[in-house]
């Protein structure tokens, strides 16, 4: 592996808001409100990022290189000039999925210890 390709699993695990984050701005760019109520919609209310929180993981990821702040913003007239918009950038999608990666093997690892039911039964039981 060379300098510039950083081995993922240095990352890894990510931490629930951490991930969060990422999986929010997989779909595009984001300030930091959008990025609050994305996280507050997908998880059905059940998790809530505060401020604080979220604003000390976009410090982090942007001193990581995980996310980029965009330079303009997409409407200038129709939007409030305070708000900073951020994507990710190629290194957080690629740690994005390798945590993904990673959880989907512990989701697996969980079904095959009778944790969760099989895929099938799941579905027809209408669970995720």
């Amino acid at each position: 592996m060379n300098m510039d390709t950083p081995d993922l699993k240095h990352f890894l695990p990510l931490t629930p808001a951490a991930f969060n984050i990422l999986l929010a701005l997989a779909d595009g760019e984001k300030h930091g409100y959008a990025i609050m109520q994305t996280i507050t919609m997908r998880t059905g209310g059940e998790v809530r990022m505060g401020p604080g929180t979220l604003y000390g993981l976009i410090k982090r990821m942007l001193a990581d290189g995980w996310i980029e702040e965009l330079d303009e913003r997409p409407d200038p007239a129709l939007d409030d000039e305070r708000r900073r918009y951020y994507r990710l950038s190629d290194l957080g999608q690629r740690v994005a999925a390798a945590e993904a990666e990673r959880l989907a093997r512990l989701v697996a690892a969980a079904r095959q210890q009778g944790l969760l039911p099989t895929k099938g039964r799941a579905i027809l039981l209408g669970l995720p």
